[in-house]
């Protein structure tokens, strides 16, 4: 990293997006009923006018900051926004009922931030690396990549048969329009709008926000918050918390190297660390009761995986989680190409992104040590305010994108379908997922075609032409492999 990239890192408007990703992003995860995938979808047109890497540095610090949120509802209210944080609700509010509300949240705060550095260190240490190895990749190993990325995303996001169709469905939105190689017209019907491509930010929007609130219309709202003042020093927590460095150790640990597997998500990673808490702890009976060891866990692995998560997409443009699957459409919004070339074509995004992040980890740590007697007052915003906010802002963001009602009328369409997807249990982000890396599987593939033709060759052999693509394929059927046995394993132990 230069001087130049030094000095556009230590500006103030990058510790502003930091500080100000990270205040939306505990403020969405703490509101029932919204998650991290929300809030990153609705401020992803805020981003437009924004220079691209305060853009996706404010993006990283809404992902960074709704993976800690969600503990607030789960500890104060025992309403956990995400699977991710029912460890802290199942030790945390336990805790809350005894009068230690502020200390479970000071646990949950500090750990967060112990994993969160972990993460990113790692994000930052391995991503460049693993960038320029994989400039070597030609269009083969680039197909295989990104059709990796495909798989293991799309076919263990829950059911296969539905996840399956998810993908098609996704493939199939990103086949709308002109075809970059052969510049044939496709499911346009004569539409001048369609012919230009469905974007990914109305997409986005209707399967994350709109749908999201269609389906907690009508939904009561949870019992009001009763925060209780309690009188313990947030060193007095750290200092507890240093004699648990082993176990915050294991949290980062396993967080990061789950948060690498595409497809794995967090969810695996927060209940295999409370399950290692548990299982080594010399008090298992104390857990579910309000034990802090299950807090410190699970919180350390939680917000260890947004910065390893970060790893496979930075470099090789592969999405691992449908958060991450979001801000990579807001990276193509921006007119970035994914992929190992961010490095050498913009390494003013790349670099102020992935340092930047760990100002994140310090904007949570500040926010979440310091704001603890507010979260109470989040906690009390009824949902019939929300959603009719959430949907105004969701149009309007469709709407701002080019300035076309089409998107608008795309967003809402999107949205109903998303609406009815969730009543058959058909999940969002494989869609997402098919929607971003579509075109770059469709034009590798095309690429591939035409070497293949130029040299003689059948496509099949073309693509196991090198040692390289033969070793990227095994990879892929091994990982998949690994996933697949962890996600038995998580089911097992029923995370």
């Amino acid at each position: 990293m230069d001087f130049a990239l030094l000095g556009e890192l230590l500006s103030p408007t990058v510790f502003l997006a930091a500080f100000a990703g990270v205040l939306i992003g505990i403020f969405v995860g703490a509101i029932p009923g919204l998650n991290g995938a929300v809030g990153i979808s609705l401020m992803l047109p805020m981003t437009f006018a924004m220079p691209p890497q305060l853009g996706i540095l404010l993006l990283g610090g809404i992902y960074m900051g709704c993976m800690y949120g969600g503990s607030i509802t789960a500890i104060l209210i025992n309403v956990p926004g995400d699977v991710v944080a029912a460890p802290a609700a199942m030790e945390g509010h336990p805790l809350t009922l005894q009068g230690r509300s502020r200390e479970a949240l000071y646990y949950s705060i500090f750990s967060s931030a112990v994993g969160g550095t972990v993460g990113v260190l790692v994000m930052i240490l391995f991503t460049p690396p693993l960038a320029r190895f994989a400039l070597q990749f030609g269009p083969a190993e680039m197909f295989f990549v990104s059709l990796s990325g495909l798989i293991i995303v799309g076919a263990l996001s829950g059911s296969v048969p539905k996840s399956a169709f998810a993908v098609l469905f996704g493939l199939f939105i990103s086949t709308v329009g002109i075809d970059q190689i052969a510049g044939a017209d496709r499911f346009s019907f004569g539409q001048n709008e369609l012919r230009a491509g469905i974007s990914v930010v109305p997409v986005v929007l209707g399967l994350f926000c709109i749908a999201e609130m269609l389906s907690v219309l009508g939904r009561k709202d949870g019992p009001a918050t009763v925060f209780k003042e309690q009188d313990i020093k947030r060193r007095t927590v750290i200092s507890d918390l240093l004699k648990r460095k082993l176990l915050l150790a294991k949290g980062s640990v396993i967080g990061t190297i789950i948060g690498l597997l595409p497809g794995v998500g967090t969810t695996l990673a927060v209940f295999i660390s409370y399950a290692e808490a548990k299982r080594s702890s010399k008090h298992p009976e104390t857990f579910e009761k309000g034990n802090v060891d299950g807090i410190v866990a699970a919180e350390s692995a939680n917000n260890a995986t947004v910065g390893s998560a970060l790893v496979p997409l930075l470099a090789l443009g592969v999405p691992g989680s449908p958060t991450t699957a979001i801000i990579a459409g807001a990276l193509v919004v921006h007119g970035v190409i994914l992929g190992p070339s961010l490095f050498q074509n913009r390494p003013d995004i790349a670099f102020v992104f992935i340092y930047g992040m760990l100002l994140t980890v310090v904007a949570m740590g500040l926010i979440g040590a310091y704001g603890i007697k507010y979260f109470s007052y989040i906690l009390k915003i009824r949902s019939a305010y929300i959603v009719p906010t959430v949907l105004v802002l969701s149009l309007f963001g469709a709407y701002s994108l080019r300035n076309s009602l089409f998107d608008v009328f795309i967003a809402i369409a999107v949205g109903i379908l998303g609406a009815l997807f969730r009543r058959f249990s058909i999940p969002p982000a494989p869609i997402i997922i098919g929607v971003v890396l579509g075109p770059l599987i469709e034009i590798n593939l095309g690429r591939s075609l035409v070497i293949a033709q130029a040299r003689s060759q059948s496509l099949v052999e073309y693509l196991f032409d090198s040692t390289l693509s033969m070793g990227l394929f095994a990879i892929v059927i091994v990982l998949l492999l690994i996933v697949i046995q962890m996600r038995r394993k998580m089911s097992a132990t029923g995370g």
